[in-house]
């Protein structure tokens, strides 16, 4: 897909950029000619471009400052800063542990929360401002049953969009990019063999799981000079979300399903 926006000399960063979504975000800004910064907790083994990575706990708001420091320091500015890093292993909520609960908090909140909070003197500097898009999930607006902390927190950081798109404008604009299912590495191990994966596809409205380019290119939009009127907003990108349930009972569920997968 060819990419119309120009980042060229844009500095961004993004969180847990060295595989998955995170690496498909990074990927699409680095082919529209930007400055991309990458954190994680480990080195990833290959990174196609120009992407630098610095090993940093965004959990750890001491580790997030140095980092925010030292990246504006070189570049003398940040204009983007995406927070994808996030995630969380299924787990029955009245078994897992309150360590494991706040972990998954700490991850899909906090540290999200830690990131704003060092890069707005940052960008509320800039001329021309800055960026934050915080990467959330279709969890924060529907049941989560075996990631009922995930979708809170998630619920959590759209919240916290949209006030801080109203506390920091109109110099700093503020968006989030709501992922359905998308295609990783991960994902296929989670939903099983091929077959298994295209009866979950099946669930999505256009019938396939986004690619994390797909999800890059949205942040790219929000980004961009074509969304500079765009903040506290949620872009929801998953493919049309979730067929209703009912429709498996009524008599044209078959053939709804079926021309939807043709196109």
């Amino acid at each position: 897909m060819p990419l119309q926006l120009d980042m060229t000399d844009r500095v961004v960063l993004v969180t847990g950029g060295t595989r998955g979504v995170g690496a498909g975000i990074a990927a699409v800004f680095l082919r529209a000619g930007a400055h991309v910064e990458i954190c994680g907790r480990t080195a990833p083994r290959v990174h196609g471009g120009a992407a630098r990575f610095s090993r940093v706990d965004v959990r750890d708001p001491d580790a997030v400052a140095r980092w925010v420091a030292d990246t504006a320091g070189r570049h003398g500015r940040i204009d983007v800063a995406v927070n994808n890093a996030g995630g969380a292993p299924f787990a029955d909520f009245a078994t897992a542990s309150p360590r494991f609960h706040r972990g998954v908090t700490d991850l899909n909140f906090l540290a999200p929360v830690f990131v704003c909070r060092e890069l707005f003197p940052v960008m509320d500097g800039q001329d021309d401002g800055g960026v934050v898009v915080n990467i959330t999930s279709i969890g924060a607006r529907r049941p989560s049953p075996g990631a009922a902390v995930y979708g809170a927190a998630k619920a959590a950081l759209e919240s916290l969009t949209a006030s801080l798109a109203v506390e920091w404008a109109p110099r700093v604009r503020v968006n989030a990019v709501s992922c359905g299912l998308v295609a990783t590495p991960g994902a296929a191990g989670h939903y099983g063999d091929a077959e298994q994966t295209a009866r979950v596809a099946a669930t999505i409205p256009r019938g396939v799981f986004a690619r994390p380019e797909d999800i890059g290119a949205a942040c790219l939009m929000l980004a961009s000079p074509l969304a500079a009127h765009i903040t506290g907003a949620v872009l929801n990108v998953d493919g049309g979300g979730e067929w209703p349930a009912f429709l498996r009972h009524t008599p044209n569920a078959g053939a709804q399903t079926a021309r939807t997968h043709k196109r």
